[in-house]
């Protein structure tokens, strides 16, 4: 039996935990929480995850919340994988750069974008909505540009968590006016995260066709 259990919500932010376990080839059970039922509320989960959001990740009896802290476990108790660089180093700094850009900057963002009724009111909701999006435009506009000079990932050559955590958050952005899609460099960075084995099979046991 696989002591790994994580707990996830189709095409949520749990998508990027259940991605990198399928590409660190870590036995794994999928716990599906109903969110239409909100059993993400329920006394059960809220003992597990006091936020009452999704990914939770069990894990040899250690139970890990929030997005980024689950990504750089993995990688760091799988460093054959090479997901994350060496402790210490110049390139881990950037790495934490990157992950907390995603964590801190991108996705309160996308919250605000996507629940602004909640962040401010009904009475607000264009308002949030006009200043979430020219947030996360400068943001991605950000990425672009140092993608362009430092590419082809976020390190360099090497590919780590952090982009498979901002693939994610570029698949968010599908249904907005301007999708990152619509940066060359943003659209070229994603297709070759997408080509990856593990992205077309978290895709088919999620059930996902969209950003294809």
């Amino acid at each position: 039996m696989p002591n790994t259990t994580l707990y996830y919500s189709r095409s949520t932010a749990s998508l990027v935990v259940h991605w990198l376990l399928i590409e660190l080839d870590i036995p794994h059970e999928l716990h599906e929480l109903d969110f239409d039922k909100c059993a993400q509320k329920s006394d059960a989960y809220l003992k597990l995850n006091p936020a009452g959001v999704v990914p939770t990740l069990v894990m040899d009896g250690q139970v890990i919340t929030e997005t980024a802290a689950i990504l750089m476990h993995l990688a760091d108790t799988h460093p054959r994988a090479e997901l994350a660089p060496a402790v210490a180093s110049t390139q881990r700094a950037q790495y934490y750069r990157w992950m907390l850009f995603c964590a801190n900057t991108l996705m309160p963002a996308y919250r605000a974008w996507f629940y602004s009724d909640e962040i401010a009111g009904e009475a607000n909701i264009q308002a949030t909505q006009d200043h979430a999006r020219a947030k996360l435009e400068k943001a991605w506009g950000q990425v672009a540009d140092h993608l362009e000079a430092h590419g082809p990932y976020l390190l360099g050559t090497q590919r780590t968590a952090a982009d498979f955590l901002l693939t994610m958050l570029m698949r968010w952005s599908r249904n907005m006016p301007a999708p990152t899609d619509t940066w060359p460099v943003l659209q070229a960075y994603a297709q070759r995260m997408k080509a990856l084995p593990s992205f077309k099979e978290v895709y088919a046991r999620e059930g996902l066709t969209d950003w294809t």
